[in-house]
C-alpha cells in the first residue's frame, strides 16, 4: 500500500475551535448535550491541555470554570448521591437536597469534573472525598460492575473505569470492593481475545481500553494470565486499518486512535504497530474550522477533537503534550495529581 500524502496538522484551528465552546457558543446540533456540559467542558480543557494552551488561558476565567464547576458539586450523605452533576440544567444547589430528587451525582460527571478541576490546577480542597467515596460504594453491583447513577442507569465497563479512575484521583479504594471488580473484568474477557462491556458481550475497544485502565489504575494487570494478556495485545493490534477501529468489520474511527492506542500503551505494545497510515487517517478527519470529526467528511464535535489530538499525542506528532493513558489525561496533570496525593497525607 503507498504511503498517504502529507497533511497538515492545524494546532491554531483546534485550538480556537475548543476555546469556542467555552465561550458557550455550543451549535444547535450538540443542544440534545445540556444536561452533561461538564462532560463537553472537559473535552475542551483536556483537549487545549495536549494542546499545551492552559497557561494561555487568562487566571481570571480559569477561575471562572473553576466556580462553575463546583457549583455542580452534591453533597448528600443520606441519599449517597454525592459526587458532581452534568450541568446547571439540573443544578438545585438553593433548594436542600432532600427535597430535590434530581441532585444527585453521575459517576461519569464526576469524573470528567474531577480531571477538569486538575487540569485548571485546583487542588481539589473544596472536593467532599469522603463523601464522594461513601457515595461510590453505592453504585457498586453484587456482580462487581458499577452502575452510573444510584437508580435508573445502566451498569458496564464504563462505569468501573469511573469508579476506578475516581478512587485513583481521590487517593481512596475503600469505595471500592476490588476483588469484585477485578473479577468483573476477568469474565468479561471474549473468546477473541477481547473485552467486552460486560460478561458475555461482544469485544469492544472502549470497554477493553476501560477495563485494563481500571486494572492498571488499581495495580492488577498481574491478574491477567500470560496467555489473556497475549491475546488482548494481539486482538488490539488488529484493529489497526488505515485508521483504528473499534470493532472487527467497523469502519476506522477517530476516536479510536486513543481508546485502542491507549490501551496498546497500558500493555506496552504500541511500538508494534506501523503507524504511518495512523496520523493521516486522524489528520483527514480534521474540520476546515477546527475539530476532528469521527469519520473523513462529517461533523467535528468536541469528544472526537479531544480524541484525536490524544490520539496524536500517543504518537508523538505534533509537539502534543503527552498522555499519561490509564487515567486519560496528560502526563502534566498526573505529575500535579501525585504532589497532591503526597500532600493530603
Amino acid at each position: 500500500m503507498g504511503s498517504f500524502p502529507k497533511i497538515a496538522f492545524e494546532k491554531e484551528l483546534h485550538r480556537k475551535y475548543l476555546n469556542r465552546f467555552l465561550h458557550g457558543q455550543i451549535p444547535s446540533y450538540l443542544a440534545n448535550m445540556d444536561t452533561t456540559r461538564s462532560v463537553l467542558m472537559y473535552f475542551c480543557i483536556a483537549g487545549l491541555d495536549i494542546l499545551n494552551e492552559i497557561d494561555h488561558i487568562p487566571q481570571e476565567r480559569k477561575d471562572q470554570m473553576i466556580e462553575w464547576v463546583y457549583s455542580l458539586q452534591v453533597s448528600n450523605n443520606k441519599e449517597l448521591v454525592s459526587g458532581f452533576q452534568g450541568s446547571t440544567t439540573m443544578n438545585t444547589r438553593e433548594v436542600p437536597s432532600n427535597e430535590m430528587p434530581y441532585e444527585w451525582g453521575h459517576i461519569a460527571t464526576t469524573y470528567s469534573c474531577l480531571l477538569t478541576l486538575l487540569i485548571l490546577e485546583d487542588d481539589l480542597s473544596r472536593v467532599n472525598r469522603k463523601e464522594i467515596i461513601r457515595s461510590l460504594k453505592a453504585l457498586q453491583l453484587e456482580d462487581g460492575s458499577f452502575t452510573a447513577a444510584i437508580q435508573g442507569a445502566e451498569s458496564d465497563m464504563r462505569f468501573v473505569f469511573c469508579a476506578a479512575s475516581i478512587s485513583y484521583i481521590l487517593n481512596d479504594w475503600s469505595g471500592i470492593d476490588v476483588d469484585k471488580m477485578v473479577e468483573f473484568i476477568l469474565k468479561s474477557i471474549s473468546y477473541d481475545g477481547g473485552i467486552g462491556q460486560g460478561p458475555n458481550l461482544e469485544s469492544h475497544c472502549g470497554s477493553t481500553f476501560c477495563a485494563i485502565a481500571s486494572l492498571s489504575l488499581s495495580d492488577n494487570l498481574h491478574r491477567l494470565s500470560s496467555q489473556q494478556f497475549l491475546n488482548l495485545r494481539r486482538w488490539l493490534l488488529l484493529r489497526l486499518d488505515t485508521g483504528f477501529n473499534g470493532r472487527p468489520n467497523k469502519p476506522t474511527d477517530t476516536c479510536y486512535s486513543f481508546w485502542t492506542g491507549g490501551a496498546l500503551k497500558i500493555l506496552e505494545a504500541y511500538q508494534f504497530i506501523d503507524s504511518e497510515q495512523n496520523p493521516n487517517f486522524v489528520l483527514m478527519t480534521q474540520d476546515k474550522y477546527g475539530g476532528f470529526s469521527k469519520w473523513v467528511n462529517s461533523t467535528a464535535d468536541p469528544m472526537h477533537t479531544y480524541f484525536g489530538l490524544a490520539g496524536l499525542s500517543l504518537m508523538d506528532y505534533g509537539g502534543l503534550n503527552e498522555m499519561f493513558p490509564k487515567l486519560n489525561c496528560t502526563r502534566r496533570v498526573h505529575e500535579r495529581l501525585v504532589i497532591l496525593h503526597t500532600q493530603w497525607k
